[in-house]
């Protein structure tokens, strides 16, 4: 390493740390925070790594280093995207490590020691039976954990899905209830939908990160992030720092929120 970067890594980047988390107060903490993980692929080519894999295994460290992060800022829930719907399509070479990392990573943050509670959110039914039962476990391992971040891993998850399962959900309901359709319809508002949808019973997320560049939602949490502030980061995932964090946050402080008003 040269000297330059010794000096930034050692002294700079520590004092610059301090300095964004003191100007930080509790009230300007987003209460649920969602993470567009993005960009593990174009890490790994860029490093030289042959097997794209590598970027999501080095992907999934920053994932829990970003947990404790957020406990030390007080930030309650936080949503990670780590595989869309669309994922699925991938080829079974690409896609089934992935699933394996992905079952690692949630079967170590459900770990005896480890204080956040788990939940997957996703159609879980597209996954291959193992690996949705392995999530499963994993995240039921965790439900009486409290005090620390709530952690959602969004696995086999499109925002359209969720909200055609969310009304699908409803209709079942209404229905073994001895509704008729033009009950429900006539009663129909979107407290209904929100009540079934995967992160029933959370609040909405207040700031949403993505990485790598892109500026876009991909479908992700389409009927929560109605009124999200968004923030989009240039590095990929593997590269995210807490600074980049504290960056996020600060800029979250900063903004005004309307609500839609």
């Amino acid at each position: 390493m040269r000297l330059r970067d010794l000096i930034y890594t050692r002294l700079v980047y520590p004092a610059y740390e301090r300095r964004l988390a003191g100007k930080l107060t509790r009230a300007a903490v987003p209460a649920h925070i969602g993470v567009i993980v993005d960009g593990n692929r174009r890490w790994a080519k860029e490093m030289g790594y042959v097997d794209p894999n590598d970027g999501h295994r080095v992907g999934a460290e920053r994932i829990k280093e970003l947990l404790r992060w957020c406990d030390q800022a007080g930030v309650g829930h936080v949503t990670f995207w780590l595989l869309s719907t669309d994922n699925l399509n991938r080829a079974a070479a690409e896609l089934d490590p992935l699933l394996q990392i992905i079952e690692d990573l949630a079967v170590e943050l459900a770990e005896d020691g480890n204080p956040w509670r788990l939940r997957v959110v996703g159609a879980l039914d597209l996954l291959p039976t193992p690996h949705a039962d392995a999530l499963r476990a994993a995240a039921g391992r965790t439900a009486e954990r409290r005090g620390a971040a709530e952690v959602n891993l969004a696995v086999g998850y499109g925002g359209r899905r969720e909200i055609a399962d969310a009304v699908r959900s409803l209709l079942y309901e209404h229905a073994r209830a001895g509704g008729t359709l033009e009950e429900l319809a006539e009663a129909l508002d979107p407290e209904h939908i929100a009540e079934h949808l995967y992160t029933r019973g959370q609040p909405d997320p207040d700031l949403v990160i993505r990485t790598s560049g892109e500026q876009r939602l991909s479908g992700f949490l389409l009927w929560q992030s109605a009124h999200s502030e968004f923030y989009f980061c240039d590095i990929n995932w593997p590269e995210f720092r807490h600074i980049d964090f504290l960056r996020a946050l600060r800029s979250y402080a900063r903004r005004h929120r309307r609500f839609g008003a």
